[in-house]
């Protein structure tokens, strides 16, 4: 197996990205794998395969990856909406809803306001 480097991270982050939009989340997965491994602090990388565990159906990954994100930047509304839809799709409607609304709060995109149904219980 070739040595990696910071330049094959980067290729291999880049090509995960193009895995997942072409909807091969396991194969994104994979790739970020050795990326995280060699940089455990990326966010971005991360965020990215928390998105492809989200894919792939992998809720309990995708969400602790979502989590960690949020460690790290509490204020990154895409990563509550994100979270939020995983606790949706794992029916955990009071989880997910609380995520949605701190994902509107902190940036108040349609799709996010619309989610966060601030009008539906008050």
């Amino acid at each position: 197996m070739p040595e990696s480097s910071p330049e094959t991270h980067i290729i291999d982050y880049r090509a995960a990205e193009h895995l997942l939009a072409a909807r091969d989340p396991r194969g994104a997965v994979k790739l970020l794998d050795s990326v995280i491994a060699a940089h455990p602090e990326n966010t971005a990388a991360r965020l990215l395969r928390a998105r492809a565990f989200f894919a792939s159906a992998q809720l309990r990954s995708a969400e602790l990856e979502f989590q960690l994100v949020l460690e790290r930047e509490p204020d990154n509304a895409f990563a509550h909406f994100a979270l939020a839809r995983t606790y949706e799709r794992a029916s955990h409607a009071d989880r997910a809803k609380r995520h949605f609304r701190l994902a509107a709060a902190l940036d108040p995109k349609p799709e996010y306001l619309a989610a966060a149904r601030f009008d539906a219980d008050e």
